[in-house]
């Protein structure tokens, strides 16, 4: 993949961009602690289905505002938002609060902030629905319960992919998980 440092909000933001040069673009949003190439076998999958790809190399310290500087430094007007663990909750959030930017949302192992995870944990109780085609794609280390609560704060067309077994979802099941995604992009 080729590196980039995108100048954004007052900083820099090291992101991985490959792919064919397409109108479909898919934003990707590691966990915290997810090494830079988490996405690499998952992008790989994408771009064989003509999909152009953006991973940021690290989420930490990186707000809302600065994603959204990154897809308009790159000109992408119009993304297929993808995260996981934290990454996801801050696609959440995104796709919450941006209308208009984002075409569908993939969250990994991670409900909407405003639902109460295994733990009891709610993030944002104040995050509002997302209003855009979304697929929650859940693993071992989130339990059914509240991936499907979840979709009451999703006010389009929800579904939950549960994948049995697997920890790491970008890492150990990149196919299944570029499916999801290729799926989400796909207008039929």
């Amino acid at each position: 993949m080729e590196f980039t440092h995108v100048s954004a909000a007052g900083g820099k933001c090291s992101v991985r961009v490959a792919g064919p040069d397409s109108r479909h673009a898919v934003l990707l949003l590691p966990d915290a602690d997810d090494p830079v190439d988490v996405y690499d076998a998952v992008s790989e999958r994408l771009h064989n289905s003509d999909l152009k790809t953006v991973a940021l190399e690290s989420i930490d310290g990186v707000s809302d505002e600065v994603v959204l500087a990154v897809l308009d430094e790159l000109k992408l007007s119009w993304v297929h938002l993808v995260g996981s663990g934290a990454g996801a909750e801050s696609a959440w959030t995104l796709a919450a609060k941006t209308f208009g930017r984002f075409a569908s949302l993939i969250a990994v192992n991670r409900c909407h902030p405003a639902i109460a995870d295994e733990q009891g944990v709610v993030r944002a109780a104040d995050c509002p629905a997302v209003e855009i085609p979304t697929t929650l794609v859940i693993g071992s280390s989130l339990g059914r319960t509240p991936a499907d609560a979840s979709g009451r704060f999703a006010y389009s067309d929800f579904r939950v992919v549960q994948l049995d077994g697997v920890e790491n979802i970008p890492a150990d099941a990149a196919a299944a998980l570029a499916t999801e995604i290729a799926l989400r992009t796909s207008p039929w």
